[in-house]
């Protein structure tokens, strides 16, 4: 098995950010969600479902305006992003995990939409840059 070592002209292709195309995506999903759970009579879990992906969607606007102040700052410092980032996670997951537990079972609508958006962010993010690198071979 051989490696190929990439030339000095080889680049990893921009990473889209935008949040436009991902919450178009999301708020379809949501709707098809919203309406398969008020067929299946659970309401309340689209309810949950909607606030799992609004909240990963405001983390992400938040990690996006936390990676531009360290990146501006004169001395930026990785490890206040880290934590940062951490703290917020952790507030993010015991407040889905909190309602999953309370309103059973209609609450886990909020892992899912957190789920549900998070893989939408990633593949908006991973697919472009892979064509990218694609193209390049």
């Amino acid at each position: 098995m051989s490696t190929t070592v990439p030339d000095s002209t080889s680049y990893y292709p921009a990473a889209p950010t935008g949040l436009v195309r991902p919450g178009i995506i999301a708020a379809v999903a949501t709707v098809v969600v919203g309406v398969l759970a008020v067929v299946l009579g659970h309401p309340w879990f689209a309810v949950f479902f909607l606030a799992g992906v609004v909240l990963v969607f405001v983390n992400t606007k938040l990690v996006i305006r936390a990676v531009d102040n360290v990146a501006t700052a004169e001395n930026p410092r990785k490890k206040l992003l880290a934590l940062n980032s951490a703290y917020r996670l952790g507030a993010i997951t015991l407040l889905a995990l909190v309602a999953a537990f309370l309103v059973r079972p209609d609450g886990l609508g909020a892992m899912f939409g957190l789920a549900i958006g998070q893989v939408i962010l990633v593949l908006n993010t991973v697919i472009p840059v892979m064509k990218g690198l694609r193209k390049q071979l």
